[in-house]
């Protein structure tokens, strides 16, 4: 039998952190290489969590870097901005990399298992699905029946808890993720100003190339963060937030923490389609 190599990717987000957490927990004794694909451009707190995760496992963790960033793709691409309908920074930034890695461990004569962080209460989503025989995809806490409530405690119970961007964000990934909703762009321009001027000077650079996207759907951030427009949106989502919360049924078994967290794609709604790259944000 072929020696197996198992590795577990990490965005920087709150369900791969807790797959780390139960794997740690309830597999000590495996041998996991815990790895994370750096496009060049994450917010301070995402490396900041994944420091104290290092902490937690006691080890640290993989940096898979492409070798080209961000901008070198974005150069590549005409300075198109990537989008939902062309995710060419999942591809290139993410995806890439790990197949590079992992085909080269499969070329040295291991077995790969790759443990991917879908939950139990996310039917929908898959993992990444390699064609490669000898590269077997894991969803640990699919198959545990871990829901997002259990997610969240394992990383209370682990002393980490939730990654501080998500007092103002709801995933991880790239700090100019299209995925954003408009209230998360108006956070980055308060708790990152330097990073939004980035952010419009990419949008610039595309518009005067020609590219068919903006970084938020149907505005510019030129025209979002005029002041009247910002306290436009912050009272839209206050008022989407008010009215799930009286929509939601209380869950008994669920503590107010938990209850309280509201996940972005829960208040906005989105298909599988729309929403975000599971390898970026999970």
């Amino acid at each position: 039998m072929k020696e197996v190599k198992h590795l577990l990717g990490l965005s920087g987000g709150k369900d791969s952190a807790a797959l780390a957490v139960y794997m740690r927990q309830h597999h000590p004794k495996l041998e996991i290489e815990y790895f994370y694909t750096d496009t060049g451009k994450e917010l301070p707190e995402v490396y900041e969590f994944l420091s104290r995760l290092e902490g937690f496992l006691g080890k640290r963790i993989k940096r898979l870097n492409p070798g080209r960033d961000f901008d070198y793709w974005l150069k590549e691409y005409n300075n198109f901005l990537p989008s939902a309908q062309t995710r060419w920074c999942t591809r290139a930034l993410k995806l890439e990399p790990f197949n590079h890695w992992a085909k080269q461990l499969v070329e040295q004569g291991f077995q790969v298992k790759s443990y991917v962080a879908i939950r139990a209460d996310e039917p929908a989503r898959s993992g990444f699905i390699s064609k490669d025989k000898d590269i077997e995809v894991v969803l640990p806490l699919k198959d545990a029946g871990i829901d997002r409530a259990e997610v969240i405690r394992l990383l209370d119970s682990s002393g980490l808890g939730l990654p501080k961007y998500y007092d103002w964000r709801s995933r991880s990934g790239c700090t100019f993720c299209f995925f954003q909703q408009k209230i998360e762009w108006v956070h980055l321009k308060e708790r990152h100003p330097q990073a939004f001027e980035e952010a419009k000077m990419y949008e610039q650079q595309a518009i005067d190339s020609g590219s068919p996207f903006s970084w938020s759907q149907g505005e510019y951030l030129e025209e979002l963060e005029v002041p009247e427009r910002m306290e436009q949106i912050r009272a839209n989502h206050e008022a989407k937030l008010t009215r799930l919360k009286a929509k939601k049924k209380r869950n008994p078994l669920w503590p107010d923490d938990v209850e309280d967290h509201v996940d972005i794609d829960e208040l906005y709604g989105s298909s599988e389609e729309e929403s975000s790259c599971v390898i970026c944000h999970k």
